[in-house]
């Protein structure tokens, strides 16, 4: 038998929302839900690199490797840390997009500053998206006021 070797680094900006976009992410959830997170996706062969949230949405830069389907890997984050916090109920859907390894570490950034960037309305509202509705309906997520960007493009 022959063993196939892959090399891939699959990098991923995912979000989700609280059921009914509830204000359910405190400070003190994000303080033990982070931590756990990133240890069930390790034990999904995945890699967390950056997680952040703003109350009714959390957003997660991953790596996640060809063997596994996102969906899979969104339903185990989502299905065990709803069931292990027993106050913390997620929305339907999600939002997904590719990341180059070349920009990574911007969209790590940007993952970091979430709670001022949402603060100072400087969000980009395709990094917000959660699922098919928001994209529909992107009126209650706004582009920012002003770039936040000195080059005026989106940062990854």
């Amino acid at each position: 038998m022959e063993i196939t070797i892959v090399y891939a680094r699959l990098y991923y900006h995912l979000v989700w929302s609280t059921k009914n976009r509830e204000p359910l992410i405190t400070q003190k959830l994000e303080s033990d839900l982070f931590p756990y997170l990133e240890n069930k996706a390790k034990n999904l062969d995945c890699r967390i690199y950056a997680v952040n949230a703003f109350f009714d949405h959390i957003h997660l830069i991953m790596e996640i490797p060809p063997k596994c389907s996102i969906a899979d890997i969104v339903k185990g984050l989502k299905g065990a840390s709803s069931f292990d916090f027993s106050d913390l109920y997620w929305q339907r859907g999600y939002g997904v997009l590719s990341i180059s390894e070349r920009n990574l570490s911007l969209a790590i950034d940007y993952e970091k500053n979430q709670k001022d960037q949402h603060a100072n309305e400087k969000t980009f509202a395709k990094y917000e998206k959660c699922d098919d509705v928001d994209m529909r309906n992107s009126s209650t997520i706004q582009e920012p006021k002003e770039n936040y960007y000195s080059n005026n493009n989106e940062p990854f």
